[in-house]
């Protein structure tokens, strides 16, 4: 009995936000959690998978896969871990409620809207928490890669010629003029940028973490 009270106190300590499966409540025969990773000296679990793949359901329409949603987290960590470190400040709580507005309007109504949390067991708190995890994590990608990416003008009429003339064409739409979007494709060939340099510091970092993972069909 004791080592259990102990591994519930270790969870609770180092993962606070990782809230049990509120559909295992009740069900004293049920597994309620488990440890699917560990990276360095700190673990996600199950439940984590799941409250990922509802929160993903709530914006999406539909969730990624649990190894998908694994490895999301995963990589979630290593962004956070490194934000934190730097010091790197928490989103204002005015941006995270005109993102949760955003969200909520989404819905017919807000009754649809809790509606919904209660279909996929989150709760309006869990919601956004996870909300502002998101938007903690892409400011600072925003942050750290944004600055290394340069947009010459040719890249911006190469897009224009091979990619969104052929879209619009396709569409059966009218082009605008380059100069009118221009600022529009520098944004997309820069959001690019950052993709590509984050997934190469994802890689290269990953590479230097202990983590180890006993879920199936997930790769360290």
């Amino acid at each position: 009995m004791r080592w259990m009270l102990l591994f519930a106190l270790l969870v609770t300590l180092r993962l606070g936000s990782a809230a049990a499966n509120p559909s295992a409540q009740g069900h004293p025969d049920r597994v309620v959690d488990r440890i699917v990773a560990r990276i360095e000296d700190d673990i996600i679990l199950l439940s984590q998978i799941r409250e990922l793949g509802a929160f993903q359901k709530l914006v999406e329409g539909r969730a990624e896969g649990d190894d998908r949603l694994l490895a999301e987290l995963i990589e979630q960590w290593m962004v956070r871990t490194e934000a934190t470190a730097s010091y790197f400040p928490q989103p204002a709580q005015s941006e995270v409620d005109r993102e949760m507005a955003r969200l909520q309007s989404q819905f017919a109504s807000p009754i649809a809207y809790a509606a919904r949390l209660r279909e996929l067991e989150l709760s309006d708190s869990e919601s956004r928490e996870l909300l502002t995890r998101q938007i903690y994590i892409e400011r600072y990608l925003d942050y750290k890669f944004r600055p290394t990416v340069q947009i010459e003008a040719s890249d911006i009429e190469a897009y224009y010629q091979k990619e969104l003339l052929p879209e619009l064409a396709r569409k059966n739409q009218p082009a605008p003029p380059l100069p009118d979007v221009e600022g529009q494709i520098r944004e997309v060939l820069t959001q690019r940028g950052i993709s590509d340099r984050t997934a190469k510091w994802l890689d290269e970092t990953k590479s230097r973490l202990k983590i180890e993972v006993s879920f199936p069909g997930v790769a360290p």
